[in-house]
């Protein structure tokens, strides 16, 4: 599996590596990125997302011939930043892009120089939530398409964000509306695939940063708080006036805390 990485910024030995929330693209990172002009950052763009073609994507979502999994994921990041030379750096992920993190916690802990987890949890789905993944997965790849993913707006948006920047929730509307019926689906997946990783934290001995929006209902407090209780050097970061998706909604107060955990990891 090819994955697309996209550079920003100064080349460096030690690069900020950002993973995408569902179903959205690297492009969400750009906002994030404006405020990080001295730091080599890498977006990736996750399997059918963005400029990462789909491959088998929609055949793995209809079980053929292999699960969808966070952990295939994980290995292309892993593989994809070997081939650009990138053998370590701080890699952070929003919501679906913190699960993947949490599976490369995992499988590829050497190249974790350090580890942001935002709006996310380790957690593995209830069986509510995974079959809700699974009926939105065929929607996807039936009749409604992209609209499937429609419903998500008021929900990964918070309420200060609905009322007070319209310019947020219409880029929002507009990307839910383009996100590709495949790679939806192999996304609903491997997210409803995945198990607890919260183990994996427990002796990761990386500079850590937790962060999620005030706002966000999707990513609880105590979701954050049981994450950060399993790290040994972490940062707590709780943004005001945003919700699930805090890097579109407070670009600038994420770009900060990110920037704190670049440079924690940079001095070890």
């Amino acid at each position: 599996m090819s994955l697309a990485l996209h550079h920003h910024g100064p080349a460096s030995d030690l690069p900020l590596v950002l993973l995408h929330g569902f179903p959205l693209d690297s492009s969400m990172w750009d906002d994030v990125v404006s405020h990080l002009p001295d730091l080599h950052v890498v977006t990736v763009d996750a399997p059918g997302f963005g400029s990462s073609p789909a491959g088998s994507a929609v055949s793995q979502a209809l079980g053929h011939p292999r699960r969808p999994a966070l952990t295939t994921y994980a290995d292309a990041v892993a593989d994809a930043l070997d081939r650009a030379g990138i053998g370590r750096g701080v890699v952070a992920g929003l919501s679906m892009g913190g699960y993947a993190v949490l599976a490369l916690a995992e499988r590829h802990r050497g190249l974790l120089a350090g580890i942001g987890l935002l709006d996310t949890r380790a957690g593995a789905d209830d069986e509510a939530a995974r079959r809700n993944r699974l009926k939105v997965a065929e929607a996807a790849l039936g009749a409604a398409g992209s609209s499937a993913v429609a419903p998500m707006l008021e929900k990964v948006v918070g309420p200060t964000t609905l009322a007070e920047r319209p310019e947020v929730v219409e880029r929002l509307r507009a990307a839910l509306a383009a996100a590709p019926p495949g790679g939806i689906a192999w996304a609903q997946h491997a997210m409803a695939n995945r198990p607890g990783r919260l183990a994996v934290l427990r002796d990761l001995e990386v500079p850590a940063l937790v962060l999620r929006g005030a706002e966000d209902e999707m990513s609880p407090q105590a979701a954050a708080e049981e994450m950060a209780h399993a790290l040994t050097d972490v940062e707590v970061v709780v943004v005001p006036r945003a919700g699930h998706m805090s890097a579109l909604e407070a670009p600038a107060e994420v770009a900060v805390a990110l920037h704190r955990l670049h440079e924690r990891a940079a001095q070890r």
